[in-house]
Order: structure tokens, then C-alpha cells, then sequence
């Protein structure tokens, strides 16, 4: 039987390894509506409840006609720089069939669409914080000039306060209006892809700038809102910033500890995605590695306790590879072929049931089969992460992105492990 005294050194034990704060997050992307997926899917089957925070990706930032650059809404812009789904946001009309808690959204309510699915979601699980990711692979185009001077970053952090925090949506076909999103979300997730050469300090005041006014924000209510950051792991990408200096704003990195190889080397040579360990045999110039990410951040200054480990929901993969070494390492004569050039969604690859090959150094798995190579994480390789992430007292685990996972989201509770 344990005595009190005991209780509390275990209690504390915990706390030292930062098992009880740790966080388990996903990427929820607001077009994952348009191939099938729903959040009720994920309460349904029970994966809600073990997430700490989900973060609603993408919202873009604009131009604007004063040369400013600000967050906007009420329409939809179909282009790859300057789009908008803002019918998908807060326009959408679920059916009853769809959401989360059985209601059909009707004609006039103010908050509809994804929006009110994550507000939906929160009502039934009151812990869990949603945030909103600004930029985006596709849309992060005008940081740059958005983050120039004090000016434009004030102009930028409130604007985009003003429509994701207090939720003051412009009307859009009989939704919107002001407050009308006001609590969906919990904070801001700046995903700057990728800072350049010329913008390494204004990557710094421009959090500097939402901490403040979040901070700001959060006096008037009585809460703290989150910000977070996705960035790149590799040592070309984290050069041009300054992690030190801008961790200081955040409450935690999510770090995207993936995409170390991918058939955007179209010849290859094949190698592993997201490997928890660097193989010396891979033949790579620098180490590419969750670890090798973990440590390279950890050194550059940011406490271990505001590093989130990404695990990325899909395989990437070569065709025309050779047999040997079952295709590790092997050159290719192009991208496998999946839900695009070069990468598939973990169910599907799963579905197919092929033999997986489980590399011992680096922790990782892949799949060869007929000329095809796919490298991926299972739940096996999750788990080897969740209990690496505890052995180096890191904040958590997070995802891209959730409509990746299998029905069971067999993913999903793999990480959730890392807060036992």
C-alpha cells in the first residue's frame, strides 16, 4: 500500500518528466469536409476525448489595397496564393446526420460550417483548446511584408484577433456577423512557411506582437490564449530564425519532424520520413532525425518542455525501386503514385496489408512491394516516439492531420499514450 509519502514523490516524479503536462494535438484541415471526413466521426469512435488541442488549418493573410497585410474572410477565392474557403469556415450547413451533436444547421444562425463543428466539439469535451493556423504551405506568401514594421505587425496581429477571437465575421449567405465565432477558438498557430534569409528577426517581433496582444486580449476575459508555432526541424529551414528568441512567445513549438525524404527527389536515392534516429548507413549529408530536430532545437536554446514532436498520418513513396535491401536506400524512376504525386494517407496504405519492414536504428517502417516503396508511421513507431518524448521531458505529441488516420484512428490513440 502506498503511503502519502510515496503518492508525492511519484507525483513529482511526473511532473519532472513532463507527463502531465504533456500535450497530444492534431491538424484539422478545413477541406477534409470535401473527402468524406467529419469530427463526429472522430467523437464517435472515442478519439476526441484523449486530445489536449486540435488546430483548424488554413486561414491566409492578405494584401491589402493600403499595402497593409491582414486576415480576412466572407468569401471564396479559388487561387493557389490568395485563395479563401470561407463557406467551408462558417457557411456550410451541416445536416443533422453530419454533426457533431445531431443538430442540423439552419438557414440565419450565426456560426455554421467547420467552425461550428469545432464548437460543437469543445461542448462536449471542455478541456480541449482549439486554435486557428494562419499561413500554410500555400498561403504564407505575405509574412514577409506583413512583418516589415511595428506598423503592419500591429495592423496584422489584430486583425486577425478581431476575426478568429472575437469572432466578428463578415455576413456570408445569412451567417456571421459580429461575435459570431467568439470562444470557437483558443489561440493562434502561426505557420510561416518558411521564413527567408531577410526575415529572421521580424519572425521574432511578429510573435513578439501576437503575444502582446493576446496577452492583451486575454486581460479583459480572464483566460490565457495559446500561441504556437509550426517549423520546420532541419538545420536550411531553422537558420533563418531565431528559436531562442521567439520561443520566449510561445507557448509551445509544434515541430514538424517529418518530410526528411520524399519523392520530390523524383530518382531518390529512398530513405525514411520521419525517423525517430539517424542511420549512418543512409548516405545523408547532414543527420535527418526526430531526434537529431529535438537536439538541434534544445541547443539552439528552446526549453525541451516547448518542443511538440510532429508525426505526419501518411506515407511517402518512390516507384521503379530495385529489390535490394527490400528498396531502402535504393535509387527510383519517379513518385509513387497515391492521393497525390509521391504521398498516401495512412489508411489506405494500412488497407492494403503489405509486408512492413521495421528498421532497428532508425525506428521507422516501410513497405516494398512490386517496384514501390512507401515509409510511413504505424502505431508501433508512434508509441516509440511517445516514450521517447517522455525520456527527454518534451511537451508532446502532434499530428498532420486527422482525416489521414484509419477509421479506428488506431494513429491517434497511439499517441495519445504518451500522456500514460
Amino acid at each position: 500500500m502506498r503511503t502519502r509519502l510515496s503518492c508525492l514523490a511519484v507525483a513529482a516524479t511526473l511532473l519532472a518528466g513532463g507527463v502531465q503536462a504533456a500535450e497530444v494535438g492534431s491538424y484539422y484541415t478545413g477541406w477534409s469536409v470535401g473527402k468524406g471526413f467529419r469530427l463526429k466521426q472522430l467523437d464517435r469512435a472515442g478519439g476526441a476525448a484523449g486530445f489536449t488541442y486540435l488546430v483548424y488549418a488554413f486561414e491566409n493573410v492578405y494584401k491589402m489595397p493600403d499595402g497593409g497585410v491582414r486576415c480576412d474572410s466572407g468569401r471564396d477565392i479559388d487561387d493557389i496564393a490568395n485563395g479563401m474557403n470561407a463557406t467551408l469556415d462558417y457557411a456550410r450547413r451541416f445536416s443533422a446526420d453530419e454533426s457533431v451533436d445531431g443538430s442540423a444547421d439552419k438557414a440565419g444562425q450565426p456560426l455554421a460550417g467547420n467552425f461550428n463543428q469545432l464548437a460543437q466539439l469543445k461542448k462536449r469535451h471542455p478541456k480541449l483548446k482549439v486554435l486557428v493556423a494562419l499561413g500554410g504551405g500555400e498561403w504564407s506568401h505575405h509574412f514577409p511584408a506583413g512583418a516589415g514594421t511595428p506598423a503592419l505587425r500591429s495592423a496584422l496581429v489584430s486583425s486577425c484577433i478581431d476575426l478568429y477571437l472575437r469572432g466578428n465575421l463578415p455576413k456570408l449567405d445569412g451567417h456571421g456577423g459580429a461575435g459570431a465565432a467568439a470562444g470557437v477558438f483558443d489561440g493562434i498557430d502561426l505557420d510561416w512557411e518558411h521564413p527567408g534569409p531577410n526575415d529572421k528577426a521580424n519572425f521574432t517581433l511578429l510573435l513578439e506582437e501576437f503575444r502582446r496582444q493576446l496577452d492583451a486580449l486575454g486581460k479583459t476575459n480572464g483566460k490565457h490564449y495559446l500561441l504556437t508555432a509550426a517549423v520546420n526541424s532541419t538545420d536550411e529551414k531553422m537558420r533563418h530564425t531565431d528559436p531562442a528568441a521567439y520561443s520566449r512567445s510561445l507557448d509551445w513549438i509544434n515541430l514538424m519532424t517529418y518530410d526528411f525524404h520524399g519523392a520530390w527527389s523524383k530518382l531518390g536515392p529512398t530513405g525514411f520520413q520521419s525517423n525517430l534516429y539517424t542511420d549512418p548507413a543512409s548516405g545523408d549529408d547532414s543527420p535527418r532525425s526526430v531526434e537529431a530536430g529535438v537536439k538541434r532545437f534544445t541547443k539552439a536554446g528552446v526549453p525541451a518542455s516547448k518542443i511538440v514532436v510532429g508525426v505526419p498520418f501518411y506515407a511517402r513513396g518512390w516507384g521503379g525501386v530495385g529489390p535490394a535491401n527490400n528498396g531502402l536506400y535504393q535509387p527510383a524512376t519517379g513518385a509513387a503514385q497515391g492521393f497525390e504525386e509521391g504521398a498516401e494517407q495512412y489508411s489506405t496504405i494500412a488497407a492494403r496489408g503489405l509486408t512492413t519492414f521495421y528498421h532497428p536504428v532508425t525506428k521507422q517502417l516501410w513497405t516494398y512491394d512490386q517496384g514501390t516503396f512507401w515509409t510511413y508511421d504505424d502505431p508501433r513507431v508512434i508509441r516509440e516516439k511517445a516514450d521517447y518524448v517522455r525520456a527527454q521531458g518534451l511537451r508532446g505529441l502532434m499530428s498532420w492531420s486527422l482525416d489521414q488516420d484509419d477509421a479506428t484512428f488506431s494513429l491517434s490513440r497511439a499517441m495519445q499514450e504518451v500522456r500514460k
